[in-house]
């Protein structure tokens, strides 16, 4: 059964639900992979949120930071943003089953071939180390002491990967190349402020896909985060966020054969 994996959704529920009428007029019942992002700044983050949990097993998901940002805010770590369109999933009935669904998702997925995150992989990461990093989170996340790591999951710090790393300053650290991370240096170091396209990188620092020697340049990175580097289709690179809540588009590929699969979206944000 071919796969689709789509780019960052963002609330907008009814422009999910118009790339899946596309999807399945292609694949009866197609398995999905969705790069993060589910929720927020869009109109409709409980319809999507309840969508791709009803989806059951066809369906897969990796975490993205506003996933993350939902889980802190319903539970009084962060407050909302001006910008945060979260209140229909924390005032509803099944407001708590969602949240338990979301924080046991991974971080990092290997599927036919392909490596999921959200945002990036640091460049001393292959694709096997990737995946066991993002599981050492969601073994936390999933736990019963997570409330404690999501307290100290937020800040800019440890910015470069250490092995010797450890508690939540590890954990930290590969939350945040995965979510969060669009540029770094060659050793490694993460910049979290510009949100600009590529050719914005600071003196020193370039896109982590564009690192020389990175260790996953071999597989194929799916991922999304990145609504100012648009659509990126590389031999061995696959940049989904093609900017539906800001009037863009929400951008499905089929694996098999790069087939794109595109819906137009209203705007629901302006940049500011």
């Amino acid at each position: 059964m071919p796969t689709y994996a789509i780019g960052d959704l963002q609330g907008c529920g009814q422009q999910l639900e118009q790339l899946l009428t596309q999807l399945h007029a292609a694949t009866p019942d197609p398995q999905l992979i969705f790069v993060g992002d589910l929720v927020n700044r869009g109109p409709q983050s409980l319809t999507t949120l309840r969508l791709i949990r009803s989806l059951g097993a066809r369906a897969q998901m990796v975490l993205g930071n506003h996933d993350l940002h939902l889980l802190a805010v319903a539970h009084g770590i962060r407050k909302k943003n001006k910008s945060d369109t979260l209140d229909d999933i924390l005032n509803a009935p099944d407001r708590d089953e969602l949240l338990d669904w979301l924080r046991r998702q991974p971080l990092a997925l290997w599927r036919e071939g392909h490596l999921f995150v959200h945002a990036g992989v640091l460049p001393q990461w292959n694709a096997a180390q990737t995946v066991a990093l993002a599981a050492e989170v969601q073994a936390v996340l999933s736990g019963p002491n997570w409330l404690d790591f999501l307290h100290d999951m937020y800040g800019d710090t440890p910015a470069h990967w250490d092995d010797a790393l450890q508690g939540h300053a590890r954990l930290r650290c590969i939350v945040n190349a995965l979510t969060r991370m669009r540029f770094c240096t060659p050793d490694g170091t993460m910049e979290f402020s510009i949100k600009e396209g590529a050719g914005t990188a600071p003196a020193g620092y370039l896109p982590w896909f564009d690192l020389p020697h990175r260790q996953s340049a071999d597989v194929t990175v799916v991922f999304g985060h990145w609504s100012t580097l648009g659509l990126t289709l590389r031999p061995y690179l696959l940049g989904l966020d093609t900017g539906c809540v800001w009037g863009g588009q929400l951008t499905a590929i089929r694996l098999s054969d790069r087939a794109l699969f595109q819906v137009d979206c209203p705007q629901a944000q302006r940049p500011g």
